[in-house]
């Protein structure tokens, strides 16, 4: 609250307003007003000197540390003003009054330059000097205030001392301001004066943040904001000199009040305290800023002990350097040491010079090496610095990275890497450093892992490829970039030839390369995989294996079982990337309920390892099984948080799927726009799994029909299919391209390529019903077996197989077989293939005969 001129000091103004009623009740009175620089020790001085009475006698004096050489000089200011020209002495008081004569002329001492030279002229003059004052007092109530009496020259604190311990009796009252930063310049002083009785020490502290909002809105002359008002508050630490300071520049910048740019805000708060609090401490405490220079460069956490050897300092010096930091606001008081605010640190390396900084830094990250700390925090001292031949450096470098990929900070983990391999220029080092790299870019840039990958692959020998190759063995990295995932299967393919080849190494490649749709080294990783007991190689295998035959749409039942060993031999510690493989099994072979189970689970996993790139594998897949149950708001949920994953980790191709499966999901609750405007300007990389592409061009499609526009549905949902059978992916219930397009066929008007198109969809249930005892998945657009021609076998025991039956429709609708080839997503010389079969068993040779032949042949409905 304001106190005339003066904030938040009614409590030390009423205990001055006390010193000095004792001495006009003619009671002698002492105060020392102590605080740090700038605290406002002399305004609260003024303010207390303002409400005197008129009839007291003010001897004022004004100390500065130029003038520490002339004695007597403060003892001067004080009686100067009661000196006559002529040499007589008269007193005077804040009134107008004439001066009176002294009972006792003022020495002849004080007009010499310097102090008497033997102890017994030194002690006439102090008593000449007492005489004076006492002589005052006898008229009037006396005041001696000395500001800065720090700065005192010695003769003047010597008459200090003198004379306050001569004032019992007297009406007089002394009131003198020192700084507690420099009070050990003169520290017995202050210890003599506290020991009197009539001794009062105020020590005005800080503002309160009110007070400091209330100062600065008082300059700006407008009302703050509170943003601002708090940061100010928080970078001057309430010290009025320092706030006054700040608002000055604020306002020349300018800085709005209302709307400030409180990152500039911040800049000119640091360069501020620079200039001014630490500024001061550097001219009376020289070792207190050297400690804290050293406090700065170790950084949070820095110790007293650690930050006194890195500036040279004793314990003893330290303690007292800690002590003047403490009281100054700088540091908080501990232990441990750390600074008020993270701006202090920031001011404080600011202002210390380049090279200097330098040459701390590496000091302090070989102290630090020497005393074993923590790997991190050694590491960031050598990030501050220029590559040079440091092999110690190496392994703390390699340790920090280690210590941050374990606490999922990849970006600070990438960081150490990077200046590992700057220092080092071994093939063996580098080669080493490249492969930890990209295990880390696993997890924060897929792009950047895949040029990692093929430096990894560029070994020789099988061994020593598999060796690079197994830490960036990841799902998330092979359905990325079909590079990598060639790099992998190549590799599984040669390490498959190497007899005493690592069992985690054939299976944990194996794995890589069957979820890449190659099934190289497919028979040495199954032998592995019986030969010994559960590794988390094996559930990768088992996971990657049973994701592969249920896409084979073949053995639904063994896809079932190979997923269950995969998930029972999972460690309960965190699903493994495996399990995702052995979840689309489940999912694919009508498993809904355990799919949705142990996705669930791998998503936990993921996100307890904070790794990003599986986390937004995991969930593109439970937002697949989410949708599949008809849960829309979940699946799209699932959808979104994938996609941002994928852009903080740089994945491409996982982002246009995780947009499209949210486009999809969008379309289930009716929000068909904002479904269309998510996939405007979609860009799939042409390297991504073609799963990936399927499932980018199934959303596009469902949008596409969604919005009227059947035509790129269908020819969207065709490309679909032509994707997935790049990769052997059979089974319609992986993506249920067959039934889109039927329905697309359907809003089109070509209702016998709709039948035609969906039975194999049919076909492929019921296996999989007969196979796995999966429920029936009624495909969009309602066609049934007799609508799609699988109905009994016609008259004369001649039967056409429901392929055969496809492209009979299509060739009876006056397709060319190139047309037949390419809306049923075969070969063109499989279509002749079936053609000729079908010649055969209808017994004509060609197609003027082929629609009398099928028209004998089974009813058209």
């Amino acid at each position: 609250m304001p106190t005339g001129q003066l904030l938040h000091r009614e409590r030390e103004l009423a205990a001055l307003g006390e010193v000095l009623g004792e001495a006009t009740q003619g009671r002698p009175a002492l105060a020392l007003i102590q605080g740090p620089r700038g605290i406002g020790k002399s305004e609260l001085l003024r303010a207390a000197l303002a409400g005197l009475p008129q009839q007291s006698i003010v001897l004022r004096a004004r100390c500065h540390e130029n003038e520490q050489e002339y004695p007597y000089g403060v003892v001067r200011q004080l009686f100067d003003p009661f000196i006559s020209a002529s040499g007589t002495s008269g007193i005077s008081g804040t009134s107008d009054a004439t001066p009176e004569p002294l009972s006792v002329n003022l020495p002849h001492g004080l007009d010499q330059a310097a102090a008497p030279a033997n102890g017994a002229a030194a002690h006439h003059l102090l008593q000449n000097l007492f005489q004076a004052t006492r002589s005052m007092a006898t008229a009037r109530p006396v005041v001696i205030a000395i500001d800065d009496l720090d700065f005192a020259d010695e003769a003047s604190l010597q008459w200090c001392s003198y004379i306050a311990r001569r004032l019992e009796g007297l009406p007089v009252a002394l009131l003198a301001t020192v700084s507690s930063e420099s009070a050990d310049v003169h520290e017995n002083l202050p210890a003599e004066l506290g020991a009197l009785p009539y001794t009062r020490v105020v020590r005005p502290g800080p503002l309160c943040d009110t007070c400091s909002a209330e100062l600065m809105a008082a300059a700006f002359g407008v009302p703050l904001d509170a943003e601002l008002a708090a940061a100010c508050h928080t970078l001057s630490q309430g010290n009025p000199l320092v706030l006054r300071e700040l608002t000055k520049r604020l306002i020349a910048a300018p800085i709005s009040p209302g709307s400030p740019n409180l990152d500039e805000v911040l800049r000119i708060g640091a360069r501020t305290l620079s200039d001014t609090t630490l500024t001061w401490l550097d001219q009376c405490r020289p070792a207190a800023v050297e400690l804290l220079d050293s406090l700065a460069i170790l950084g949070p956490g820095a110790d007293l002990t650690t930050a006194a050897i890195l500036a040279g300092q004793g314990d003893f010096l330290a303690a007292q350097a800690r002590a003047a930091l403490c009281r100054t606001g700088l540091l908080a008081p501990g232990p441990p040491e750390h600074f008020r605010h993270e701006l202090v640190r920031t001011a404080i390396l600011s202002r210390i010079d380049p090279d200097r900084r330098l040459d701390l830094h590496e000091r302090a990250a070989a102290l630090l090496a020497r005393l074993g700390a923590p790997a991190t925090q050694t590491a960031e001292h050598l990030m501050s610095l220029s590559t040079a031949d440091r092999a110690w450096a190496l392994p703390i470098l390699r340790t920090a990275a280690d210590e941050a990929a374990a606490a999922g900070s990849w970006d600070t983990a990438a960081r150490y890497l990077r200046r590992s391999l700057a220092e080092s220029d071994d093939p063996t080092a580098v080669r080493e450093t490249t492969v930890r790299l990209g295990a880390v870019e696993l997890h924060r840039d897929l792009a950047s892992c895949v040029r990692y990958a093929t430096t990894a692959a560029a070994a020789t020998e099988p061994a020593d490829r598999a060796r690079d190759l197994l830490p960036l063995a990841h799902p998330a990295l092979t359905v990325t970039s079909t590079g990598a995932a060639r790099l992998f299967a190549d590799t599984a393919a040669a390490l498959s030839t190497v007899e005493d080849a690592p069992r985690e190494q054939v299976l944990q490649l194996g794995s890589q390369a069957l979820l890449a749709g190659h099934r190289v080294g497919m028979r040495r990783a199954v032998r592995e995989l019986r030969a010994g007991e559960n590794i988390p190689a094996s559930w990768s295998f088992l996971g990657a294996l049973a994701a592969m035959t249920a896409a084979g749409g073949r053995s639904p039942l063994r896809a079932a079982r190979l997923a269950a060993r995969c998930v029972e031999a999972a460690s309960p510690a965190g699903a493994d990337a495996g399990v995702l493989g052995a979840v689309l099994a489940f999912a694919w072979t009508g498993r809904p309920a355990e799919a949705e189970q142990w996705s669930a689970w791998a998503v936990r996993s993921a996100r307890r390892h904070r790794r990003p790139a599986e986390l937004a594998l995991a969930l593109l897949v439970r937002s697949e099984v989410t949708y599949r149950r008809e849960e829309w708001a979940e699946s799209l949920r699932d959808a979104r948080e994938a996609a941002a994953l994928t852009r903080s980790v740089n994945a491409v191709g996982l982002r246009c799927a995780a947009d499209a499966c949210a486009a999809r999901a969008l379309v289930r609750l009716g929000e068909v726009r904002e479904a269309a405007g998510s996939l405007v300007g979609m860009e799939v990389p042409s390297d991504v799994h073609p799963l990936i592409r399927g499932v980018v061009l199934e959303g596009q499609g469902i949008v596409a029909a969604a919005r009227g526009d059947h035509q790129e549905a269908l020819r969207l949902f065709l490309e679909c299919g032509h994707q997935l059978a790049t990769r052997g992916i059979a089974d319609q219930a992986c993506i249920p391209w067959r039934a889109h397009a039927a329905d697309s066929y359907q809003h089109l008007g070509e209702y016998a390529a709709a039948r035609t198109i969906v039975a194999d969809s049919v076909g492929t249930t019921a296996r999989r019903r007969a196979g796995a005892g999966a429920p029936d998945r009624t495909p969009p657009g309602g066609a049934s077996p007799e609508v799609a021609g699988a109905g009994p076998a016609a008259a004369g025991g001649v039967r056409l197989s429901p392929a055969e039956r496809r492209v009979t429709d299509l060739v009876l609708m006056n397709l060319s077989n190139l047309e037949v080839a390419e809306r049923l997503c075969l070969s063109k010389r499989t279509v002749d293939t079936h053609l000729g079969r079908i010649y055969r068993k209808l017994g004509i040779v060609g197609r003027p005969e082929l629609a009398a032949a099928v028209e004998g042949l089974t009813p058209r409905g």
